[in-house]
């Protein structure tokens, strides 16, 4: 019966991509902590001329790690029947991530300053308040899916 479950479980694509997202967040989430509390020390850094404060140059690595993360998981578990190329889904999969960088970057800044969380508190919710939309727009576009078969192929 267990057995059961888990195949029925591991069937499902959803589940599978939360099992990616959730391994990609996981890696963002606990960069996010170690650089922006032990490594990023100061509030604001001048880089290529430009200030850039702590709390964005911890998301700006964080958030690539955590992007690699998903990517791998995604592309070999989840969305594995995809044809496109390698680097076609990858280029796609950095599109929507960079899109997705810049709201979470928005969403982080308004819940720390405006919401006053802690930018570990603020990291999280950031992360889970885009997380359902990235499901459906890596399935439509960055592995061409159609959601039409969703229904069908999910199980």
């Amino acid at each position: 019966m267990a057995n059961e479950t888990w195949q029925r479980l591991t069937a499902n694509k959803f589940t599978r991509f939360l099992f990616s997202a959730g391994s990609g967040f996981l890696v963002d989430i606990i960069a996010f902590y170690l650089f922006d509390n032990l490594v990023f020390t100061q509030k604001r850094y001048l880089i290529l001329g430009h200030q850039t404060g702590n709390h964005a140059l911890s998301l700006i690595i964080s958030f690539t790690l955590g992007v690699m993360v998903n990517f791998l998981i995604t592309r070999y578990l989840v969305f594995s029947e995809s044809k496109l190329p390698f680097a076609k889904q990858f280029s796609r999969f950095l599109m929507v991530a960079f899109v997705g960088y810049f709201a979470n970057l928005e969403v982080l800044k308004l819940l720390i300053k405006y919401l006053y969380l802690s930018p570990s508190a603020a990291r999280i919710t950031a992360a889970l308040s885009l997380f359902f939309a990235s499901f459906f727009i890596h399935k439509i576009f960055s592995f061409n899916l159609s959601l039409r078969n969703h229904a069908r192929t999910n199980h």
